[in-house]
């Protein structure tokens, strides 16, 4: 119960999630101030550092400090590591100069060669120079390490510590010895509450102090009972207005008025503790009592919030939500789910009245097991039944066959785990273990219902900003959103479930410091700079991109695939100009890489030629351009129109509108027909045959008038009429004509064709068929054959 005190405000910040991940970046300067932490340019006091050490080794090697000095020395220690890490960039600048001016010197010589006087003694003075310059930095270096060293043997001692405290076994409270005394104890400690208060309400009559403290209390007072009586009230009322009058955004109006019914009734409650402790009437456990107020109200206010967003009557979606509620319960789930949700935030807060209760007066711990056993056996249920409504509404409903219904599922289960090995450890006797195993299941669940409801606000904020509430569910950058909120309360889950903020506090300090690659360390400000000047050597290249598209090259005679040729190369140099140009400015020498870039050069040799020699052939079709984008070209005995060449591959709009992807390889080595290569010119045919004993140059002259009549055919060169040969059935004549544009090659020999019937009609001209004379051998056999019947009857089986 107290983890769950504790860890209650957490929850409450990630409602905003705001400053849950940034606080870790500031947070190591917990600690006292060391001698030089303001300085940047000075050197750490490696002095004092040794003191601080040396008693650091001496408090690890025994074990035996305190928890409280432990953490202290570990914040002492990080400050010290910190400025170590500083210090290991001191006279980067210079040391990097230096570097340069040896290897402008050339490669030492070898064993056994010389080489000119002034020279070498211009190398040992730069040697020299070098080691100076970079005395400090290992010193750093080896301080860092043992500071880092010191902070995870610090870490590794907490972690055991937390360890040993959940595997401690007490005593059991089944025990029936001590339910007498634990119940004695709390009847005395509520006693004894109510004997400090009429003590001093008396001493406070005589004295007179009553009425000096009774302005400022009534106050309070009547705050808490405004607030507490007509603060959910108000909200609601305002929710009403809202959804009546405000026709756009309304389920983000409704959230955030919702937040209303959480601060509002928590504020009078805290007046409410404001005026009780102005009244001077508490004593000292009778102010533990009032103080532990907050928190077993915040229970059940969050508890109805919750209720009112996912176990509400109204589900069925509606203006403000058209997808309806989060997690689309039916009536019967919200109902119970109702009962549930509010038994359990009553049970968390009579839990934290005890609690504060046994706090408050000289109980042991046998007796605080057995006044908090109950509280935990009945957490156990609601988050039993909880979890069996959750499993329920995963397999049946509308849910059932999305991911979401079987996350609802995966977590019902462990609700009823949780639920039944929690209270089974507190009767063993563990009840640290059980505390830590069951009330950050029900701030998990608590967490999950924040986050979800945030994404829900994200989505329709998303839509009020768009104009397009419906469809802000499936737009990326909700779905985006919704995933940071979720890596977002990782931390908190972590807190939640036992781990100390040090640790996260770690986490932040190893990401800050980065990684080594060569002699290069890269940390999240170099990785910060590549990504900020790629962005905007990117974005540049695109502005470049564009204005060549739009402005500048369709002012100049070059053909369009020639200017998709160049906007494309322009962009690849751009992209890879862009990388070379952040990851430079960024400090990261690539030098460092050779290794890794060779050992990645002979990976693709093998494993991906197929893709390099398709980028490679991408290059040379954007370069010697054989085919461009718009070009009738056939291939691999497709034919079609060039819609985009890129890197890869180039695709093909066929004239049946299918897009074929052909692998840029095999346009470059293979045998590629472009029609429209250069010019749409082109030749077509159209073969025509007519009967024998017609006259043929009738048939040429018709010909020829219907070829040099047509409006695409030119006539320089005019079209020839060629008598082609004699054929089996015809004489066979063709028409090649040259057309001002191929693309109509098919619809000009329709229109041909159609002339050429109409004209041959008119002028008696036969267009022959096929046809075939059939000849039998031997007829005589056929006659003689006997005649079978059409239909012969059936023989009659045989008796």
């Amino acid at each position: 119960m107290r983890l769950l005190i504790r860890n209650l405000a957490a929850i409450l910040l990630s409602l905003m999630l705001v400053g849950m991940v940034v606080p870790m970046a500031t947070a190591q300067g917990i600690g006292p101030v060391l001698p030089g932490q303001g300085q940047t340019a000075g050197l750490p006091d490696y002095a004092a550092w040794d003191r601080v050490a040396t008693r650091a080794e001496r408090a690890v090697e025994g074990g035996t400090v305190s928890t409280f000095a432990m953490e202290r020395l570990r914040a002492e220690l990080v400050v010290w590591r910190d400025q170590f890490l500083q210090a290991q960039s001191t006279n980067a600048a210079r040391i990097a100069t230096v570097r340069s001016q040896i290897a402008a010197l050339g490669v030492a010589p070898a064993e056994g060669e010389t080489e000119d006087p002034t020279i070498a003694a211009r190398r040992t003075t730069l040697a020299d120079q070098l080691a100076r310059l970079r005395a400090p930095v290992i010193l750093a270096e080896e301080a860092y390490a043992q500071a880092n060293g010191l902070v995870s043997e610090i870490d590794g001692m907490a972690r055991e510590r937390q360890a040993s405290q959940l595997s401690e076994r007490g005593p059991s409270p089944l025990n029936p010895q001590s339910w007498p005394r634990a119940v004695a104890t709390l009847w005395e400690g509520i006693r004894l509450i109510g004997t400090e208060t009429t003590a001093a309400f008396s001493a406070d009559m005589k004295n007179g102090d009553l009425y000096t403290a009774l302005p400022r209390s009534g106050l309070f007072l009547i705050l808490a009972a405004f607030l507490l009586m007509r603060g959910r009230r108000w909200m609601m009322w305002l929710d009403g207005y809202v959804m009546t009058y405000s026709q756009r955004g309304r389920g983000v109006w409704r959230f955030l008025l919702s937040l209303g019914q959480i601060f509002l009734p928590l504020l009078g409650v805290v007046a409410l503790q404001e005026a009780l402790q102005a009244s001077g009437l508490l004593g000292f456990r009778s102010a533990i009592i009032v103080s532990a107020l907050p928190d077993a109200a915040l229970f059940l206010i969050v508890a109805r919030w919750l209720n009112g967003h996912f176990f509400t009557a109204r589900a069925e979606p509606d203006a403000v939500h058209p997808l309806g509620e989060p997690l689309s319960f039916d009536a019967e789930t919200r109902e119970r789910g109702q009962r549930i949700l509010t038994g359990l935030g009553w049970t968390l807060s009579l839990g934290a009245l005890v609690l504060a209760i046994v706090s408050a007066g000289d109980s042991s711990g046998e007796t605080a097991a057995v006044l908090v056993l109950p509280i935990e056996m009945l957490v156990g249920v609601f988050l039993y039944r909880l979890g069996r409504l959750l499993s329920r509404a995963g397999r049946v409903g509308a849910t059932a066959a999305a991911y979401r219904g079987r996350l609802l599922r995966l977590v019902g289960q462990g609700c009823q785990i949780i639920a039944v090995a929690g209270p089974a450890l507190a009767v063993a006797g563990y009840a640290t273990a059980a505390e830590a195993l069951l009330y950050p299941a029900v701030m998990t669940l608590a967490l999950l219902a924040v986050v979800i409801l945030l994404q829900r606000f994200v989505q329709d904020l998303y839509g009020l900003l768009t104009r397009a509430p419906d469809g802000s569910s499936e737009a990326l950058i909700p779905v985006l959103i919704g995933i940071f909120l979720f890596l977002a309360s990782i931390p908190v889950l972590a807190l939640i479930w036992g781990a100390r903020q040090q640790d996260l506090f770690e986490i932040w300090s190893r990401f800050r410091e980065g990684f080594s690659l060569g002699d290069t360390r890269i940390s999240p400000t170099d990785f910060m700079t590549v990504v900020i000047l790629f962005t905007g050597g990117y974005m540049l290249t695109r502005l470049v991109q564009g204005t060549l598209r739009s402005t500048v090259l369709p002012k100049t005679r070059m053909d369009i695939g020639g200017q998709n040729a160049i906007v494309s190369g322009v962009g690849y140099v751009g992209i890879f100009a862009a990388a070379i140009v952040s990851i430079t400015a960024a400090g990261i020498d690539l030098s460092s890489l050779a290794i890794v870039a060779g050992a990645l050069s002979v990976g693709i040799g093998f494993g991906l030629q197929n893709i390099v020699s398709n980028f490679v052939s991408g290059i040379i079709l954007l370069i010697e351009r054989p085919i461009s984008e718009g070009d009738w070209i056939e291939v691999a005995g497709q034919m079609g129109y060039v819609r985009d060449i890129s890197v890869r591959s180039t695709r093909i709009e066929t004239f049946d509108r299918t897009d074929v992807i052909i692998p840029n390889a095999d346009l470059v080595s293979g045998q590629v027909t472009n029609w429209t290569r250069g010019n749409s010119v082109g030749r077509i045919i159209v073969p025509v045959g007519v009967a024998y004993g017609t006259d043929t140059d009738v048939v040429t002259g018709i010909l020829r008038k219907i070829a040099e009549d047509h409006p695409m055919v030119l006539l320089q060169p005019p079209p020839n009429i060629f008598f082609m040969a004699f054929g089996a059935d015809s004489l066979n004549f063709e028409i090649r004509a040259i057309l001002r544009d191929v693309n109509f090659s098919l619809t000009v020999k329709s229109e041909m064709n159609h002339a050429i019937s109409k004209a041959f009609a008119a002028a008696g001209i036969e267009i022959p068929f096929a046809q075939r004379d059939i000849w039998l051998r031997n007829p005589e056999v056929l006659r003689s054959s006997p005649a079978v019947p059409a239909n012969p009857e059936p023989e009659e089986p045989a008796a």
